[in-house]
């Protein structure tokens, strides 16, 4: 498992010289844990993160391909797309997924549309590097609400990709 300390390095490390930046939260709030990157997303707003120059955040649900035509209007640089993903660790942990490794199959997600190829997309079309962040879920039944693991995770990892930004941004290392 990775930590959010090693995350935040590997974000800003990959995030260097970036101009903008869009935060895609995607999943479905109507099956628990699947609604991890959404909730990243709204707590990344609740903390400002949409005031920082350069940082657009967007909820795509659980049809990510809905949100490519205003992906391509945004014009990112980086991308990077959160979401409930088994990557086989215990609930609540939260790992950085290259797009060559969400294309291999080995990391599981719950849409139809796979990450991977989004991610190709993407990259071909927009020019933009792209990451994706996969919290591991622990109960993708139906119903609304994350489960106590998950919730941490989420919030730990908006305080931390918030930090990310900032520091980013104002051309500081964290």
């Amino acid at each position: 498992m990775e930590t959010l300390g090693h995350i935040k390095n590997e974000l800003r490390r990959w995030l260097e010289g970036a101009g903008k930046v869009v935060i895609v939260g995607v999943g479905s709030p109507l099956r628990r844990d699947d609604s991890a990157g959404l909730a990243v997303v709204r707590e990344l707003e609740m903390l400002g993160a949409s005031d920082i120059e350069g940082v657009e955040l967007l909820e795509a649900g659980s049809a990510p391909a809905n949100i490519l035509g205003k992906l391509d209007s945004l014009g990112p640089s980086h991308i990077i797309l959160i979401d409930a993903a088994d990557h086989g660790s215990r609930p609540g942990s939260v790992r950085l997924v290259r797009p060559e490794e969400a294309r291999s199959g080995h990391i599981i997600t719950t849409h139809t549309l796979p990450l991977g190829f989004l991610c190709s997309y993407v990259e071909r079309e927009a020019g933009a590097r792209t990451i994706i962040i996969g919290i591991q879920p622990k109960d993708l039944g139906l119903g609304e609400g994350l489960s106590p693991e998950v919730e941490r995770a989420s919030r730990s990892l908006a305080r931390a990709l918030y930090e990310v930004l900032l520091a980013v941004k104002r051309g500081r290392h964290i």
